[in-house]
């Protein structure tokens, strides 16, 4: 019988979990961010779904041809109407008799028949490794729509733990809450494209299940992935990133957007092996980690314009000069049909056309869009409309506000102080550079990655014009000739840069000073200790001394099980070789 005393009651949202005062399990507080996105996502995803089941049954019904009334025969049925159901699959609805002809006329179809047709199953969702369950308790009392929800793990102690929070948190989760001690990897591998969401969230790198997460979905089905890697996909190991995810990252200012598009690449490519490819949804970096949500489809004609949206980047090593080698492209044939083939290069010279420096190369990445601003625009929408449901709505509204005021088809940012510390000079205003940008006729806008990147489409000459008039005004100390700043400085611009205020310089949410990148709502807000691992004083930095000293006086007067237990061994060895008197 266990001892209430020895567990938490740690409430989140709508759902309760009990958690032991031991690390038995993993749980992080910090992560309520990504919980509270994907619940939002999840909500948008069923909409969008019912959505596009409905057009395709509108479709349907005006597609279909109407039977001959000579002799009763049908006309040839659209190949687009038989290719598709309700998950977007290649298979006849299962509502539809084999005895019955595949498409069934308005008239044909009696009202009670016509329900059965537009009857959409609930999705199904997979949390690949759900620890506590939390993030499966919370999809299943706070989606409404929701259908099953399956909870992996391969850690005994998690599933028992998920278990007893799914009784704890009553029928609702009962109903809808399964638990299995399971490998992930074998469990989606056996179950292909029968759950219409997977949630990957490892601890650490994801790339391991990714190739049976994707043969797990089901067609228009969405996969959910978080990387918490980030040293390794920042660049601090550039080798580890290419034997996990195929591409080699750059340390620029840009790492954490790079990063999200490292994941995207990679999901792709185990994705083009089954002529699947994806469509990304939103893309976010936050805290401690990458989230990216796409939708998988199934399709041999779409996989191969892949190339067509992947880049390697070329990154000047002495100015912040980046440049972009796009993998393919296409061509028009005279009969208008289109052909694929390998891009042009190289896009860069050997040297760097503005300071003279040597390039490092990275990639390849993701160059596509990373989000889908219309899914954006609804995700925030509804976070807004039931902000009292989102324990952490403050922070996950002010991340998609910055998200949705992005440009959508420029990949990667500029920094601003990091141009003005190659020059040696002081920064202009964020507001000034913007307004010089946009009056030399090109787009600019913030990223959510960093408070101080900027998007632009303008070419990087462009960019040191700018920063060479801004030079001329606010004159700096001379510099060694052969310093990257010297030899930029040391030419005249082309362009003459207009720093006066611009319409568009402040976005919607500065212009109405909404928050868009909040402080950590308390100290030592970040990643926590694997499950299980003991708690000692070099935790200090992720926990915080009042953490790790109330975890340490808990366990004082207990000793470690190993050492318990070879302490019996010892003395059951003494008591046998003592000899009896």
């Amino acid at each position: 019988m266990e001892d209430l005393n020895d567990y938490t009651i740690i409430k989140e949202g709508e759902a309760e979990i009990l958690m032991h005062a031991k690390n038995e399990v993993f749980y992080n507080k910090t992560q309520v961010n990504n919980r509270d996105i994907s619940i939002a996502v999840m909500r948008t995803f069923i909409s969008k779904r019912n959505q596009e089941h409905e057009a395709m049954l509108s479709k349907r019904t005006t597609s279909a041809p109407k039977v001959s009334e000579k002799d009763g025969e049908e006309e040839a049925p659209d190949e687009s109407v038989v290719n598709e159901n309700s998950n977007g699959e290649i298979e006849r609805p299962a509502e539809i008799s084999q005895d019955e002809p595949c498409c069934i006329s308005e008239e044909a179809v009696k009202p009670t028949e016509r329900n059965v047709l537009r009857q959409l199953k609930p999705p199904r969702v997979l949390e690949a490794l759900s620890a506590s369950g939390l993030r499966a308790l919370r999809y299943a009392r706070e989606v409404e729509g929701i259908g099953q929800v399956v909870a992996l793990d391969n850690d005994k102690a998690s599933v028992e733990a998920c278990r007893r929070n799914i009784k704890f948190n009553g029928s609702v989760a009962c109903s809808k809450v399964e638990s299995h001690l399971a490998d992930a990897r074998v469990y989606m591998l056996t179950h292909p494209k029968e759950f219409d969401v997977v949630d990957l969230d490892p601890y650490g790198s994801p790339s391991v299940f990714l190739d049976s997460a994707i043969q797990s979905v089901a067609d228009g089905g969405m996969l959910m992935c978080t990387a918490t890697d980030m040293a390794v996909l920042c660049g601090g190991n550039g080798e580890v990133c290419y034997s996990k995810y195929g591409s080699y990252p750059l340390r620029g200012k840009y790492c954490h957007e790079m990063a999200l598009r490292i994941l995207l690449a990679c999901i792709e490519s185990h994705a083009n092996r089954y002529k699947r490819y994806i469509e990304p949804v939103l893309s976010v970096q936050m805290d401690f980690y990458v989230r990216v949500f796409v939708r998988i489809y199934t399709s041999a004609s779409a996989m191969k314009s892949t190339p067509l949206k992947l880049s390697y980047v070329y990154q000047c090593i002495g100015c912040d000069s980046f440049h972009l080698q796009p993998v393919g492209r296409t061509a028009s044939n005279k009969n208008n049909s289109v052909r694929y083939l390998p891009g042009f290069g190289p896009v860069v010279p050997q040297l760097c056309s503005d300071c003279g420096k040597k390039f490092n190369m990275g990639g390849p990445i993701w160059s596509g869009r990373i989000h889908d601003q219309e899914w954006v625009n609804s995700i925030l929408g509804e976070v807004k409309s039931m902000k009292d449901r989102y324990p952490a709505y403050d922070r996950i509204s002010a991340v998609l506000t910055t998200i949705s005021e992005e440009l959508p088809d420029v990949p990667l940012f500029l920094s601003l102080h990091n141009l003005c510390s190659t020059l040696k000079c002081t920064s202009p205003s964020a507001v000034m550079f913007r307004s010089a940008v946009i009056n030399a006729g090109y787009r600019v806008s913030g990223t959510h990655v960093n408070p101080l990147g900027l998007k632009t489409d303008a070419p990087m000459g462009v960019i040191w014009d700018i920063m060479r008039c801004w030079v001329k005004n606010h004159p700096v100390k001379a510099q060694l000739p052969d310093q990257p700043g010297s030899v930029i400085l040391a030419r005249e611009p082309t362009l003459q840069a207009n720093f006066a205020r611009a319409v568009a310089s402040l976005s919607k949410a500065q212009a109405k000073k909404v928050a868009r990148f909040l402080p950590n709502p308390e100290k030592h807000w970040g990643p926590k200790p694997r499950a299980g691992r003991q708690i000692t004083s070099k935790h200090i930095s992720l926990l915080g001394a009042e953490a790790v000293n109330g975890h340490l006086s808990l366990e004082d007067g207990e000793e470690p099980d190993a050492k318990r237990q070879k302490t019996e061994d010892t003395t059951q060895k003494t008591e046998d070789a003592t000899p009896s008197s």
